[in-house]
């Protein structure tokens, strides 16, 4: 069997190792805070333990510039964010150089958001019949899900909770993997500001969209005036939400070979003079 992969969304791990840990973490001198770092080799090393030995680990990082071209379409796109607390970003520096020390990929393309480069990976993986999982909690991967080798793994969910599979998305939402954009551009999605029609909620998206329906099939004569008015926005809210699964990227990013076993967090900051 081909090796599986495990991609990492390499921000939102970020912010689960930055605000996860009840106390901050600083080094001995304890004059520089290191819990971004020493939570995100933590978190991904449990990870690796309990859900990818043997796995391929590569880790996708958003580029500075990555939202520019959904925020071109819609400038309300993200815009709700509060700009990161200082040293959080800057914790990316440290974590690369760790991942390096480490011999784990990562990326980071210029232009790109994470979401589409991991998309694109997977996407790639899967030509080759790989076994895919994608560590995230952001809820934009579920359409990826519409391949059955793909998987959603968070693993700050309870241990039975952790995985999202294809077969679970019906039972879940109401509609199929295929239809999450759909799904999403009728009820919107807080954390990228997009709003959704107004008065469509769960139930009734999934009522709209019954029988794997899209936006395009949805009768006119199902919809309310006031739906109808806002229906254009919806279609390019959802074209904002599907993930680019064809950004150029290098070739030689996936290696087809498992990584090695990670160190703990506090031997890789020791190694990195961080401790």
């Amino acid at each position: 069997m081909s090796t599986p992969l495990l991609l990492v969304d390499g921000h939102n791990l970020l912010y689960r190792s930055w605000f996860g840990f009840p106390t901050r973490i600083w080094n001995r001198a304890r004059d520089a805070d290191c819990t971004g770092v020493f939570g995100f080799a933590a978190l991904l090393r449990k990870a690796q333990i309990q859900h990818a030995p043997g796995h391929e680990i590569v880790v996708v990082i958003d580029a500075e510039d990555g939202s520019q071209g959904r925020a071109a379409e819609d400038s309300d796109y993200k815009a709700n964010r509060a700009a990161p607390e200082p040293g959080l970003i800057e914790s990316l520096a440290d974590i690369k150089r760790g991942l390096d020390a480490c011999q784990v990929r990562w990326i980071e393309h210029d232009g790109c958001e994470g979401d589409d480069v991991l998309a694109t990976l997977t996407t790639t993986a899967r030509c080759d019949e790989r076994p895919t999982d994608i560590m995230s909690a952001d809820k934009d991967f579920i359409q990826l899900l519409d391949d059955p080798h793909v998987r959603l793994l968070n693993t700050g969910l309870a241990e039975a909770n952790r995985y999202t599979t294809s077969a679970d998305v019906p039972a879940r939402y109401g509609v199929t993997a295929a239809q999450w954009p759909d799904y999403r551009a009728l009820t919107g999605d807080q954390s990228d500001n997009i709003a959704g029609i107004r008065g469509v909620g769960p139930k009734t998206a999934v009522r709209l969209l019954a029988g794997s329906a899209t936006l395009d099939q949805v009768p006119a004569a199902s919809l309310k005036s006031t739906w109808s008015d806002q229906w254009a926005q919806a279609l390019r809210w959802r074209e904002m939400i599907r993930l680019d699964r064809k950004v150029d990227l290098p070739d030689n990013i996936l290696t087809g070979v498992p990584s090695a076993e990670l160190p703990r967090a506090a031997q890789l900051l020791e190694s990195l003079d961080l401790w």
